[in-house]
């Protein structure tokens, strides 16, 4: 049974029903990373074969202890996973001693009876949009060679698109699992930060890492969301496309779209008002504060510094990624006072903006303003800059503003793909799960 395109529902009732095992889903996924495996850093051949059998074999005792058993996922390379490196795409850790433990999420993932298959490719140390990595194979976007795959996420997005796996798990500090979602035609959930433990995956900026899922439908990020969650919340009733009312704000992320995006946008909103949701374009003028409280340097690159400072990596300056050792250091000339600025500036936008969406169900905006840029467009820095810079601009947003948010295909087939992001409150990550399913069904 090829994965490819295949929900956790699907194969979960494809296994209930005995039309699959584990072992064959497992094979599959195996079969496909051997046709090309640039999406893995490490693929587990013999753990996962074992591991899909162990399950065949507890289904067969009556034993499922949740909806994901038995079925392959992949997960980013910076989570501890008993026995193997946790290198965060770099050369610098690539011979650290193994993981002693798991991390809970993994482990978690591990109880709920999942099979991993492998570590997957990622922008080196999880610090830029485009997925791109000097230290790897370059992976390209698997709907046209030519361009990128997104990141910092970008195996666990391939992995999904080429039936490699049925979920990547991901990484999202800025919009690193919704661009390579995004840019792969699949779906991506960043949850309210607080709901998923951090602990044993390698940070980036601790004040923004969240984990979440990338996958074939808002189903499959709900069913990985509850497994993963420190404290899951219940799922939230379904909700009407027309009860809905969406504010589609018309400051800073509606700048510089690509027409393609643009089109697709004009025609989701369309889809959904003739379904009856209420929309209303709004004014959020506060978004436009966020280029000028970054100005002299951004969070993430003042904890990333501090990061890689304690763990005495930066005397290693030359093995790093220039593009992102150069993000890095932004932070390293930032000074005390400036990183507490800009901390008392998001408290203040996050208030703000809260006010301004407090009267509808969600906000709604292109993922990325642009379609996946053209790797012969990253080549010199000053390319790689602009094209990370819009990748990063939307979704970093949401991070800042600590909101949840999905994003969801929008593209026709024809198109290359894009994705609408659909942002909810903080900590009402059940609501929006329902929202998307709604808004998913209605286009």
């Amino acid at each position: 049974m090829n994965l490819t395109g295949q929900t956790i529902d699907e194969l979960s009732r494809a296994l209930a029903a005995g039309a699959t095992t584990s072992r064959a889903l497992v094979e599959s996924a195996l079969e496909a990373i051997a046709a090309d495996g640039r999406a893995f850093t490490h693929v587990d051949f013999a753990g996962a074969r074992a591991a899909g059998d162990q399950s065949d074999a507890a289904r067969a005792k009556g034993h499922v202890p949740s909806p994901l058993a038995g079925i392959p996922i992949s997960v980013k390379d910076l989570f501890d996973v008993a026995g193997e490196t946790t290198a965060a795409g770099s050369l610098i850790l690539r011979n650290a001693p193994p993981a002693a433990h798991d991390a809970p999420v993994i482990a978690r993932l591990r109880k709920a009876g999942v099979v991993i298959v492998g570590r997957t490719q990622m922008s080196e140390f999880a610090f830029t949009g485009l997925g791109l990595n000097p230290h790897w194979p370059m992976l390209p976007n698997p709907h046209d060679e030519h361009r990128a795959p997104g990141g910092s996420s970008s195996g666990a997005a391939v992995s999904v698109a080429r039936g490699q796996a049925a979920v990547g798990l991901g990484t999202d500090t800025g919009g690193s699992v919704r661009i390579p979602a995004a840019f792969c035609g699949l779906t991506g959930f960043k949850p309210t930060q607080a709901r998923v433990t951090r602990e044993g995956v390698f940070p980036l900026s601790p004040s923004l890492d969240s984990i979440g899922p990338i996958a074939n439908s808002v189903a499959c990020c709900r069913s990985v969301d509850a497994l993963i969650a420190d404290a899951p919340t219940g799922r939230h009733a379904p909700v009407g496309i027309a009860s809905l009312r969406f504010a589609v704000p018309v400051d800073y992320v509606l700048d510089d779209m690509d027409e393609p995006v643009a089109r697709a946008f004009d025609a989701v909103l369309a889809r959904l008002s003739a379904a009856g949701a209420y929309i209303e374009r709004l004014r959020v003028p506060e978004f436009a504060r966020v280029p000028e409280i970054n100005a002299r340097g951004a969070l993430a690159n003042a904890e990333a510094y501090a990061v890689h400072r304690a763990a005495g990596l930066l005397s290693q300056r030359e093995r790093y990624d220039p593009n992102v050792i150069a993000r890095i250091e932004i932070g390293g000339r930032m000074s005390g006072d400036d990183v507490h600025r800009v901390s008392e500036a998001r408290a203040t936008l996050i208030r703000d903006v809260d006010a301004r969406a407090k009267p509808f169900d969600a906000m709604l905006f292109p993922a990325v303003a642009t379609v996946a840029p053209r790797l012969s467009d990253l080549a010199d820095p000053q390319g790689f800059a602009r094209a990370n810079g819009l990748a990063l601009r939307n979704a970093s947003l949401v991070n800042f503003l600590d909101r949840c948010a999905l994003s969801l295909p929008m593209h026709d087939e024809r198109a290359l793909p894009s994705g609408l992001m659909v942002v909810g409150e903080r900590m009402s990550d059940a609501q929006l799960l329902a929202i998307g399913e709604a808004i998913e069904a209605a286009h």
